[in-house]
């Protein structure tokens, strides 16, 4: 069942302690990035055309997934390479639709394949996966803030040092962000190391995100500061959502970031118009959305 719209109760009990919302990374960076967009993802959840990029990344995830299922000494580029029709099968059979991307006028699917590999191939110069052995794989991750705030979400990686020592690894198959939008890049991260320190009262020594779009690698080194201060940012945007809701001002905001924005045809700032708030009281689905398990490509702004 759907759960309310983000300023209601969700009714949820997580040992024993009522949740009020939940709220994934995904979700709240939409919501910085314009209230809009959440509004229009989130609470009307408008269909978006999936994209070729989008869908790579769900494809080479799950590639380096499968590939720590093999013996150290077998991750080998070839060998991942031997894993991608597997997974694109696999992502077929559980939407049909996404094969429509493919002929007429859209990218030829060998070619998109092709593209695949290459995405892999470049991992392979910036990680030695004999090397690793990852503790977790996409690890469902969730903690629950004083305020009954539930943050979840999926991490991709998490890589446990013999002195416990955390590191938390996210892939991209974008570009890493220009000079200047690190922090942006971060939040996510943050994030999940939040969410970590709450639940194994350890925090992260690395936050890794990993860009084969380009072949770079982002690290951060948190500290207890940080994640206080990233709970108060994530407590300030759940109340911000709580008040869009409220008062049903989902005001757009309008950036560079809207050429990449499927939901422009319903957006003031373009001559669209917004569907009618769904009613109050009616069950909404759930804010946090997809739980960051889908794939956004990331797009470096000077």
């Amino acid at each position: 069942m759907p759960d309310p719209s983000p300023a209601a109760r969700l009714g949820t009990p997580v040992d024993g302690v009522e949740v009020l919302a939940a709220l994934s990374p995904s979700r709240a960076a939409d919501f910085l990035t314009c209230p809009l967009m959440y509004r229009l993802r989130t609470i009307d959840r408008l269909p978006e055309e999936p994209s070729p990029a989008a869908v790579r990344g769900t494809v080479v995830h799950q590639v380096l997934e499968d590939l720590f299922d093999l013996p150290a000494a077998a991750r080998t580029p070839s060998r991942a390479a031997d894993l991608l029709a597997p997974a694109w099968e696999a992502v077929l059979h559980d939407e049909p639709a996404l094969a429509e991307m493919f002929g007429g006028e859209g990218p030829d699917v060998s070619a998109w394949l092709a593209s695949c590999r290459e995405v892999l191939d470049r991992w392979f110069t910036l990680e030695d996966p004999q090397r690793l052995e990852p503790a977790e794989r996409e690890l469902y991750v969730e903690t629950l803030l004083d305020s009954r705030l539930l943050l979840r979400g999926f991490v991709d990686r998490v890589d446990v040092a013999p002195d416990g020592r955390i590191r938390v690894v996210d892939y991209k198959t974008g570009g890493s962000p220009a000079v200047g939008y690190e922090a942006k890049a971060l939040f996510q991260m943050r994030f999940y190391a939040l969410v970590i320190w709450r639940t194994r009262g350890v925090v992260p020594s690395v936050l890794q995100l990993v860009y084969l779009g380009n072949g770079e690698i982002l690290r951060y080194e948190p500290d207890e500061a940080d994640l206080l201060a990233t709970e108060r940012k994530v407590q300030a945007i759940w109340e911000a959502i709580r008040h869009a809701e409220e008062s049903g001002d989902w005001r757009e905001s309008p950036s560079r970031m809207c050429d990449w924005c499927s939901f422009k045809p319903h957006c003031p700032a373009y001559g669209g118009t917004p569907p009618p708030l769904p009613v109050r009281g009616v069950p909404q689905p759930d804010p946090s959305g997809d739980l960051d398990t889908d794939e956004t490509v990331t797009t470096s702004v000077p």
